[in-house]
């Protein structure tokens, strides 16, 4: 104990010697970045000062659904995640170089898309899957969408990697959209909706066309379901739930957060993209012609 006491003596005492002020304190003993790696950063051409004040040709003119045919381009904007423009728009350059060695076709939640990926176990090491396009998430490298298909009376999903460097080829089958943002509920549902033909032939829709939207309304199966339906806003599914008191108070309830977030203004700013930062990516992704078929 006598050691220990000497020992912060001697601290103390040395930082009222070398130190007089808290600032002087916090600037010794703080670790700082070096001013030269900070305006090396300023300086390159990746920075989040130089992206802004980068003369964008406002003569581009973007198609209106451009976001909506490729969300990955646009940045992460969730709760609690870190914005990071440098590494946004690194990713964006890495997309654009696989898209020059590969063609990604544009496809919707409701497409009907064939994928042919590298199998190391395959017999031609290739492997080609069919199915319906039920969820399209992620931005970025990590954009992601699950086909899904009913092969030998069972529910097959894949989940693939848009980017992922094991994609050979993507085919669209049948291109069109669905009224929902996601068919998952397809997994509740009879398997007719969910069966496609591994024999489809393409059906090409002519240029400057607007993609149809199906409007098909799917009745699902009785409970029990993988997840609570009725608390989603679902436009292309149809179901009766009969709830007892107890649930529909526990429904009354759940359905207050989403009314509150609503008018939550700072939530909204830090889960969404600005419309001024949307147009900037878009000129920018869209101007690389590599969109183009």
């Amino acid at each position: 104990m006598a050691t220990v006491g000497r020992t912060c003596c001697h601290f103390a005492k040395r930082l009222q010697l070398n130190s007089t002020s808290p600032q002087s304190i916090i600037k010794r003993w703080s670790n700082t970045v070096p001013q030269r790696l900070v305006e090396r950063q300023r300086e390159s051409s990746l920075s989040s000062a130089h992206i802004k004040k980068e003369d964008v040709d406002k003569s581009v003119k973007v198609p209106k659904d451009f976001t909506a045919m490729y969300p990955e381009f646009l940045p992460n904007r969730f709760e609690g995640w870190i914005t990071d423009n440098l590494r946004d728009a690194l990713e964006r350059k890495d997309m654009l170089n696989r898209r020059r060695q590969i063609h990604l076709p544009e496809f919707y939640v409701g497409s009907l898309i064939a994928v042919s990926a590298a199998d190391h176990f395959a017999p031609n090491k290739t492997n080609r899957f069919v199915g319906i396009c039920i969820d399209r998430f992620g931005q970025g490298l990590n954009h992601c969408f699950i086909l899904r298909n009913v092969i030998d009376g069972q529910g097959v999903e894949i989940k693939y990697f848009l980017y992922n460097p094991t994609i050979q080829k993507i085919e669209v089958l049948k291109l069109e959209k669905r009224a929902d943002e996601h068919l998952r509920y397809l997994r509740d549902a009879p398997q007719e909706y969910s069966t496609v033909s591994f024999d489809l032939k393409a059906t090409l829709l002519p240029r400057g066309q607007p993609v149809p939207v199906n409007n098909i309304k799917i009745t699902l199966n009785p409970k029990p379901w993988l997840e609570k339906w009725e608390r989603q806003e679902l436009n292309g599914a149809e179901f009766t739930v009969n709830l007892s008191a107890k649930q529909q108070k526990k429904f009354d309830v759940s359905q207050i957060q989403p009314r509150i977030d609503k008018f939550d203004l700072m939530k909204k700013h830090r889960t969404s993209v600005s419309k001024r930062e949307r147009e900037s990516i878009s000129r920018e992704m869209y101007k690389s012609n590599t969109m183009e078929d």
